[in-house]
């Protein structure tokens, strides 16, 4: 119960008091995407930015976190679309988009502040290297499928397809701030200390500032039928992917206890906004891939706080 109440509940609070804020009109929605626009364009652009700048790379980079991580990631993929095809009988690029809302797990907003305040900053090494590969990864493979199924049969070029992918991956600041951060870090850091409290200062703002904007989000999100292909997204996300990604740190890489619980609580999180914000991009399953992080979001208090029992 200590788990619950001192590391899940504060989290949800501050997603809580956004979300109250908002339904209570003391925020207009155009205020909370200014400060989700501040948040995912500036403040946690930066962080990552110092975060990956200051990484021991040789060591975060694990090949045995990063497998059981994205194994279990894949896995939820592919059950989503599987069964978005084959169950709930939909069309490919709606399948696609279902298939990514329980492909990209909300490992920035919540995996990181649930790890930070459960296992304190020593322990998100492996959280920061997870998120480096994260949206750039996730977003290419999305991207690249949902362009395969949509553009079947138009003769687009496999060059064409490689620049549009190139280009929608580019264009997200968090994905800049990886690469700028990898940059400084490959260059040993040649920047001077008055920059970093400048970053610093940004950066401190970052997870506060989106967890209380993506509650004043969910607001506009609601459980509207589609049941059946909510209920295998919340199942894919906060089950599955965790359970291969647990099942494998533990009984084939033998995951340092770091290592390990960045993984599993990573893995353990609802789908981000970036499920809905991709749907919306392309028109396809908005409805379901909202729903779903509305329903997983609340759904994870608990089942964050069972996983937490679980790790060591």
């Amino acid at each position: 119960m200590s788990a619950l109440l001192d590391v899940i509940l504060p989290v949800f609070l501050v997603i809580g008091f956004g979300y109250a804020a908002v339904r209570a009109g003391l925020l207009a929605e155009t205020a909370i995407d200014g400060l989700m626009r501040f948040a995912q364009n500036f403040a946690v652009p930066c962080l990552l930015f110092r975060s990956i700048a200051h990484l021991d790379l040789s060591a975060a980079y694990d090949p045995g976190l990063m497998v059981s991580f994205y194994a279990g990631a894949f896995a939820g993929f592919f059950a989503c679309f599987a069964g978005a095809m084959l169950i709930f009988h939909r069309a490919m690029p709606d399948a696609v988009s279902i298939g990514f809302a329980g492909l990209f797990s909300n490992s920035l907003l919540l995996g990181l502040a649930i790890t930070e305040r459960a296992y304190g900053t020593a322990a998100l090494e492996g959280n920061y290297a997870i998120i480096s590969l994260h949206a750039p990864m996730l977003y290419g493979f999305g991207i690249a499928l949902m362009e395969w199924a949509r553009t079947r049969g138009r003769g687009l070029s496999g060059a064409a397809l490689l620049r549009q992918i190139g280009r929608a991956i580019l264009s997200q600041s968090l994905v800049i701030g990886i690469l700028l951060g990898f940059a400084v870090n490959l260059a040993g850091n040649p920047l001077p200390e008055v920059f970093w409290s400048g970053i610093d200062m940004i950066a401190r703002s970052a997870i506060p500032v989106a967890l209380f904007g993506l509650g004043g989000v969910l607001v506009r999100y609601r459980i509207e039928g589609d049941i059946g292909p909510v209920l295998m997204v919340t199942l894919a996300s906060l089950i599955l992917h965790p359970a291969v990604t647990w099942a494998l740190g533990t009984q084939v890489f033998h995951l340092g206890t770091d290592a390990l619980r960045s993984a599993v609580v990573t893995a353990a999180m609802a789908p981000g906004v970036n499920a809905y914000m991709f749907a919306h991009m392309y028109g396809v399953g908005k409805r379901v891939n909202a729903s779903s992080v509305l329903v997983a979001t609340a759904a994870s208090i608990l089942t964050a706080w069972g996983w937490l029992h679980l790790l060591p």
